[in-house]
C-alpha cells in the first residue's frame, strides 16, 4: 500500500505478495474497492460478493462469494503479473535499486541476476546482502552481489536504513528538498487516516452487543 502513496500508477507496481488495493470475490470473481470492503469491516459485517446467487457455482451456500482482499496467503501462487514483468522488464533494466531486503527468498533473491551484465546495481540496507560465497564463485555457481571483489565494477552497498539512504540518493540527484516536502505531507495525510479508522474501530460493536 505505501507504494501506492507516492502516486505511482498501478501498472508500473509489482505487488507479489498481492495487495488490500482491491478484492475479489472467490466464486465469480467479480472486482471490489478498497473503499467498499472497508465499509462492511467497519460495519462489523462478512464481505459477501453483490452479485445474485445464480451467477455464483456454489448456490447451495445460504451467502455465496466471499469477498476476499488480493492479498496471498502461504502456499498461494504469486500473482501473474510478478512473473511477467520479471521476465519482461529485468533486461530492459538501466539502474537496479535494491531496498530493505535479507534476498534469501526465492523467487525475489535471483531477480538481481536478471538484469543485463553492464547495469549498475545498488543495495541500501541495514547489512550487506545477496553475495555468494566465493569459493561458489570461483566454481562458476550462483550469481549475487558482488561488491567486495576487485574486479567489480557495478555493485554498491549503501549501509544504513532505507529512508536515510532514498533522501541521500535524491540529494544527490537534486530531488532531496521535494522528497522531504512529499514525505512530510504524505505523514501528515497518514495521521489523520489513522485517527479515522482508530474512531470508526472503536466505534464497531462488540461480539456481545450484535
Amino acid at each position: 500500500m505505501l507504494e501506492r502513496r507516492t502516486g505511482l500508477p498501478g501498472e508500473k507496481i509489482v505487488e507479489a505478495h498481492g495487495t488490500f488495493h482491491s478484492s475479489h470475490c472467490l466464486d465469480c470473481h467479480k472486482e471490489f474497492t478498497i473503499e467498499w470492503i472497508k465499509e462492511k469491516v467497519f460495519a462489523g459485517e462478512t464481505p459477501f460478493c453483490t452479485e445474485p446467487s445464480e451467477k455464483h457455482e456454489d448456490v447451495l451456500l445460504p451467502n455465496p462469494g466471499l469477498v476476499k482482499p488480493d492479498i496471498v496467503f502461504f502456499g498461494e501462487s504469486l500473482p501473474s503479473k510478478f512473473f511477467q514483468r520479471a521476465e519482461e522488464d529485468f533486461p530492459q533494466c538501466d539502474l537496479l535499486i535494491i531496498l530493505g531486503t535479507s534476498l534469501v527468498v526465492q523467487p525475489f533473491s535471483t531477480l538481481v541476476d536478471r538484469v543485463p551484465p553492464t547495469t549498475p546495481r545498488i543495495l541500501i540496507n541495514n547489512q550487506r546482502a545477496g553475495q555468494v560465497h566465493p569459493f561458489m564463485r570461483m566454481l562458476g555457481i550462483g550469481g549475487g552481489l558482488d561488491y567486495e571483489s576487485e574486479d567489480n565494477v557495478r555493485d554498491v552497498f549503501w549501509e544504513g536504513s532505507c529512508d536515510d539512504g532514498c533522501q541521500l540518493l535524491a540529494d544527490l540527484l537534486g530531488w532531496g528538498d521535494e522528497l522531504k516536502s512529499l514525505v512530510a505531507s504524505e505523514h501528515e495525510t497518514l495521521e489523520s487516516e489513522i485517527d479515522d479508522i482508530t474512531a470508526k474501530l472503536a466505534a464497531m460493536p462488540s461480539g456481545d452487543e450484535k
